[in-house]
């Protein structure tokens, strides 16, 4: 598409949606950039985007403007379903999202991650294998860089690895990878996507346009992702954490091996990793299987698995203090992820739990507290809805904390010689942070403030 003298409506000026009006305006668009937020809540992003003569519409949505734009672009932030933009939909105007309007300036192929848990880890470790074998472009979307901002001069011997949100995916249209993966699928961002069913189609968009020359990773184990090998067009590749499969990448309690693509053969041994937890054996083996599909070696694969560490805010070892391990699992933001963090731990738990409320239910996740977790420091928005299912579960040691700091202070004070100190709240972070990095990095910050007695 020609961008030249296109008007061109930017919604949201998050990172991505910063990139991608700077971008267009380099290619000749007449762009306008809005966001819900002042001038002054954007610090100094209006000044410079101003700066570069894009136009900007700031405090409110553009419901009169609309009609005067040629094409819309999504941040993956901004709902779907406002006013303004089921105008511009019924009037015909083209919306995509940012991640399609950085495809559509790239020549490198594609490895697309999606699932509910687990694709920052993945698409890390992926992206490592990748800049190991040097072949990567970028390791890009909702893992932090956006697609916009590396897509030009990029070559077709390099690959992106992109971690894919339902939200990103919600606004493609031509967007192809290479190779897919989706790691899993439990309920997660139902306050947007209103059902199961409608988060489930809105993830499956990422295979939506491979062909059979292509290649898609699914999760053998789960339900729902074993299912989408009936709807996809590309070869499928299953991983399974305790299924010796005829073909695939599957794990028993001890290694890790690979049948398919022409291997047959034990890959790594899982006491070689440095990251624990079942779950993350399931992030390396969706990262072997897309790794092998993208053509890079075994030997490559073996090397990053034994040298890659945990990422942060993903069941991160902070520290030990006064014999009390602390873990940072700020990114463990549903009740699925937190699961995860609380099955992988060998010690018992004072864990710090609440935040936004995404429409989560936590019966599940509390359930996995008997024989594991010992305390709870409760905080957030949806602080008495899991004070509530707390209750309901019988399970009594738990406080309310009044703010962040507090809930760290009642874990260190519950927390004995032998426990540890783990922050996953199985929510989001935005009712008391910018974001769940913010809270991961106030957690690292008390807990680097800690003193040996």
């Amino acid at each position: 598409m020609e961008y030249e003298n296109k008007k061109v409506l930017v919604c949201g000026l998050a990172k991505s949606g910063a990139a991608a009006a700077i971008l267009l305006k380099k290619h000749g668009a007449d762009v306008t950039a809005q966001d819900m937020k002042t001038e002054e809540l954007l610090g100094e992003l209006p000044t410079e985007l101003g700066g570069m003569g894009i136009n900007l519409i700031l405090g409110r949505n553009p419901d009169d403007e609309v009609l005067s734009f040629d094409m819309l672009v999504m941040s993956p932030g901004v709902p779907l379903d406002l006013p303004f933009i089921n105008k511009a939909r019924e009037a015909g105007k083209k919306i995509i999202g940012e991640t399609e309007l950085g495809f559509l300036f790239t020549r490198s192929p594609f490895i697309g991650i999606t699932g509910t848990n687990g694709k920052t880890t993945t698409t890390t470790l992926v992206g490592e294998i990748m800049r190991n074998a040097g072949r990567l472009a970028g390791t890009v979307g909702n893992i932090g860089t956006p697609l916009t901002e590396c897509a030009e001069g990029t070559s077709p011997e390099d690959w992106f690895v992109a971690e894919l949100s339902s939200f990103q995916l919600e606004t493609i249209e031509t967007f192809r990878p290479k190779v897919s993966a989706m790691l899993n699928i439990t309920p997660d961002h139902l306050n947007r996507h209103k059902t199961l069913e409608n988060y489930i189609l809105a993830k499956e968009r990422v295979f939506e346009n491979q062909t059979a020359e292509d290649f898609t990773i699914l999760n053998y184990n789960d339900p729902a992702t074993k299912d989408m090998a009936n709807r996809t067009k590309a070869k499928v590749v299953f991983f399974s954490l305790d299924k010796a499969l005829d073909e695939g990448v599957y794990s028993d309690e001890k290694s890790m091996y690979i049948k398919c693509l022409g291997y047959d053969e034990k890959v790594i041994d899982i006491d070689e990793m440095n990251i624990i937890g079942g779950h993350n054996v399931e992030n390396a083996m969706a990262a072997i299987a897309c790794s092998v599909c993208a053509g890079v070696s075994l030997d490559v694969i073996r090397k990053t698995l034994r040298e890659f560490v945990a990422v942060e805010h993903r069941i991160e070892f902070v520290r030990e203090v006064n014999g009390v391990k602390y873990y940072n699992d700020s990114k463990g933001t549903n009740p699925d992820a937190s699961i995860k963090a609380v099955m992988a731990m060998k010690s018992p738990i004072c864990l710090i739990a609440g935040g936004y409320d995404k429409g989560s239910d936590f019966e599940e996740w509390i359930d996995t507290f008997k024989g594991r977790v010992k305390y709870v420091a409760v905080i957030g928005a949806v602080k008495e809805k899991i004070c509530e299912t707390l209750d309901k579960a019988g399970f009594t040691n738990y406080e309310r904390a009044d703010d962040f700091n507090q809930a760290m202070e009642f874990c260190t004070k519950n927390a004995v010689k032998g426990d540890c100190v783990l922050l996953s709240p199985a929510c989001a972070s935005w009712d008391m942070f910018k974001s769940y990095e913010q809270r991961g990095h106030i957690f690292k910050d008390y807990v680097n403030s800690l003193e040996e007695n």
